[in-house]
């Protein structure tokens, strides 16, 4: 029974350290696209990131954000369980709580500006923008930039260089 125990505990402490890793991943984000600019409002207001669905970031995502700032705008994180709250985000991380219901919810925020991410299986297949895929025990990105064009969003060819391109990125 110890033994069993014990496992669990190091499968439990995995996932930890990697939703701390996809924590910092959504952070380095903020400073590897661009968004449109709306107003002269944006340059003051904070740049959000948000979840929607079950939390699996526990304080991570808190703790990579505190204190920082992006061209001097603070950083917050926001969480949300339904997809018609969902307000103010720049980037909005999808649970995999949410799987069943990703056609849904990428029509329901297909017109707004906002890099949506998740590491829900074949997510950009479904018209997200930036998937985790875990190989070999290492998080790697796949990009739809396709998806992100249709967003009016910029993403850095540094973050590009590092990513399996989905969509057609030949005029990105």
């Amino acid at each position: 029974m110890l033994l069993l125990a014990g496992s669990q505990a190091v499968v439990y402490a995995a996932a930890l350290q990697e939703y701390q890793v996809k924590a910092v991943f959504l952070f380095n984000f903020t400073q590897f696209v661009d968004w449109p600019s709306d107003s002269a409002a944006d340059a003051v207001n904070p740049i959000t990131i948000c979840v929607l669905g079950q939390d699996p970031f526990g304080t991570y995502l808190d703790e990579a954000v505190r204190g920082e700032k992006v061209d001097k705008r603070p950083l917050l994180v926001r969480r949300f369980q339904h997809t018609e709250d969902v307000e103010a985000c720049q980037i909005l991380f999808i649970s995999q709580s949410e799987s069943g219901r990703l056609d849904e919810i990428i029509r329901d925020l297909k017109h707004r500006s906002m890099l949506t991410v998740s590491d829900a299986s074949g997510f950009g297949e479904h018209g997200g923008m930036v998937g985790f895929v875990t190989e070999n025990n290492r998080i790697r990105l796949r990009i739809n930039v396709q998806a992100a064009r249709a967003a009016q969003l910029t993403i850095s060819s540094k973050l590009l260089r590092v990513a399996e391109i989905i969509g057609d990125g030949n005029n990105q």
